[in-house]
This record gives C-alpha cells, sequence and structure tokens, in this order.
C-alpha cells in the first residue's frame, strides 16, 4: 500500500512539473510516457492488448436470424458474434467504444462487413452491449482478446 501511495505521489509531482514527458529509461523512478498517454514508473512502457484496427463498426440483427454465417451456423443475434473481412473463424476480438468506454469480446462467424469503409460488423447484442444500437455506426478500436476472455460485456455483468 505504501508503494502505491508513492507512485501516486510520483506521478502526481512529475505530471505538474511538466516531467512526466522527460524520457529517462534506466533510472530507478523515471516515469516513461507509454502510448496513449499512460505512464509507468518502471522505464518499460506497460503491455497491453494489441490494437488490431480502429475505425468504423455497423451491426445487424432480426433480418439475419437465422441465417447461416460464412463459417456455416445460423446467425443469432444474441450471441456475442461478429462478422470480419480476414480474422479467422473462431478469433475472439475485444472491441472497444472510445465514446463511452464500453468493451465487448466477440467470436468471428462471418465475413464482412461489405460497405461504407467498415471494419466490423457486431451482432445485435454486441451492439447493445457497447451503447451503438441508436448510431447505427460507430467508431470502435478492434483489440487481441485476452487468452481465455468469455464471449461479452467486459468489466460489466
Amino acid at each position: 500500500m505504501r508503494v502505491a501511495r508513492a507512485l501516486l505521489v510520483a506521478l502526481a509531482v512529475a505530471a505538474s512539473t511538466g516531467c512526466a514527458s522527460r524520457v529517462e529509461p534506466g533510472l530507478p523512478g523515471s516515469v516513461v510516457p507509454a502510448e496513449g498517454g499512460a505512464t509507468d514508473i518502471t522505464g518499460v512502457a506497460p503491455s497491453g492488448p494489441a490494437i488490431l484496427a480502429e475505425g468504423r463498426a455497423s451491426w445487424y440483427g432480426l433480418g439475419f436470424h437465422g441465417r447461416k454465417t460464412a463459417n456455416g451456423e445460423r446467425f443469432d443475434m444474441n450471441d456475442f458474434t461478429a462478422a470480419h473481412p480476414s480474422l479467422p473463424f473462431g478469433t475472439r476480438v475485444l472491441v472497444r467504444n472510445p465514446h463511452n468506454g464500453r468493451s465487448v469480446v466477440v467470436r468471428i462467424n462471418d465475413r464482412g462487413p461489405y460497405s461504407g469503409g467498415r471494419i466490423i460488423d457486431l451482432s445485435f447484442a454486441a451492439a447493445r452491449s457497447l451503447g451503438i444500437l441508436t448510431f447505427g455506426t460507430r467508431n470502435v478500436v478492434l483489440m487481441e482478446a485476452p487468452a481465455g476472455a468469455p464471449l461479452g460485456p467486459v468489466g460489466r455483468r
């Protein structure tokens, strides 16, 4: 607990003095900026899920419910699945909505989307969890899902 408190104080001081942008790898306690502005006082940028793509997502539901998907299974709009142009079937992808911070893990079982420069087509259930139903399309970030991640919303059960 003392280490965590000291870490917070060090980060606050560094941020207020402008030192957070200085990179001094190898020096104990130095603050190193990582992608996205996150910092780590160990001198090593934190590793997180790899970003696969950023772009527009759309969703599909009732009109396709029960139809065969590209991998041969029946589409269920209430499952956490998605269509992607090239990722292998069965791949689990973490989809994050940067507008509200919600994330969901989906399984690729179909091909698409085929219009509008979109990068992924989400099932109704996935789109609902991300809060994009009323928008139709929304910017999202696709990331590698952590190994063994269950399908569905992340962090909100």
